[in-house]
């Protein structure tokens, strides 16, 4: 079984237990990811193509790692003109197992970790049975 998923501007042929190099996603190692953007999943029986997407089709992975890739380097010349410009540049990757690959609506066994919420400060909100203070002491 394997599927076709956009992530980052690019489409990725992927199969449960590969691991693939995408444009930067945040989080660290060891966190779930959920790919919805499915573009087409075929098994052994049948090939189901989306248009634009497979309706109910999940492709979920975990962060290996973070890194970056290898440098490029941009030179640019125009002879005889004294232009000469080099530049360089290391595109951030993200390292990404996939897990399964989902159909029908099923979720993933792991799910991604719940973005954490943060907790109003005590200046922020004052503690339930005691007013505002107000006014100057």
């Amino acid at each position: 079984m394997y599927a076709v998923i956009k992530t980052g501007g690019k489409q990725y042929r992927v199969a449960a237990n590969d691991t693939i190099e995408i444009e930067k996603l945040e989080g660290g190692a060891g966190d779930g990811v959920e790919f919805t953007d499915v573009l087409m999943v075929s098994t052994e029986e049948k090939t189901e193509w989306g248009a634009p997407l497979v309706e109910g089709a999940t492709v979920a992975g975990e962060i290996v790692a973070q890194l970056r890739g290898p440098k490029i380097t941009i030179f640019k010349k125009r002879r005889r003109k004294h232009y000469r410009r080099k530049n360089g540049h290391r595109q951030d990757l993200t390292s990404v197992r996939i897990t399964e690959i989902l159909t029908g609506g099923a979720k993933p066994s792991r799910q991604a970790a719940p973005e954490a919420q943060p907790e109003p400060s005590p200046s922020e909100a004052p503690p339930s049975g005691e007013p505002a203070a107000e006014g100057k002491e």
